[in-house]
């Protein structure tokens, strides 16, 4: 058996990891700061592993998503497979940017998925995010590189020395 088949169980935990993270309390003043954990692994997967991690799968976390944190059905659903797909369109190209420039292009599809939120809450009639939440794609666009670098060595078994 290959090492990279015997590390089958990173996916699924990476992702039941990246949901518990969102239901995580945090203090009023640091909610608007919260990163899209799902997106930031998600992005990861389709990015390295293309042929295990794809639209459907990508809907699918989203409406298991959507049902654990009580949010609009379909919401994170959608924009789970509108990143996914603009991830899996231009793979061939982001996957070969160094590490800073791959932060830069997560941070805009994290800006990008803002918009799509702010579009489903206007759509629903619900009440627009504060400004304050446009801040979180910048922590996201930050945090790319540690949570890259962690899942790369967790999957590859790499150990630091």
């Amino acid at each position: 058996m290959s090492r990279l088949r015997s590390k089958g169980w990173v996916m699924p935990v990476s992702i039941i990891l990246a949901m518990l993270l969102a239901l995580v309390p945090l203090p009023t003043l640091l909610v608007p700061l919260r990163p899209y954990w799902l997106a930031l692994v998600l992005a990861y997967w389709v990015i390295e592993t293309p042929d295990r991690m794809g639209l459907g799968l990508a809907f699918s976390i989203g409406l298991i998503a959507d049902l654990m944190m009580g949010s609009i059905l379909g919401e994170q659903a959608l924009r789970l497979a509108v990143m996914a797909f603009i991830l899996q369109r231009f793979r061939a190209r982001i996957r070969f940017f160094p590490l800073s420039q791959q932060a830069l292009a997560i941070g805009g599809l994290l800006f990008n998925d803002r918009i799509i939120d702010a579009a489903i809450h206007l759509m629903a009639g619900e009440p627009l995010l504060p400004w304050s939440y446009w801040w979180a794609p910048l922590l996201g666009m930050a945090l790319w590189l540690p949570m890259y670098v962690l899942l790369d060595a967790v999957r590859l078994g790499k150990r630091g020395r």
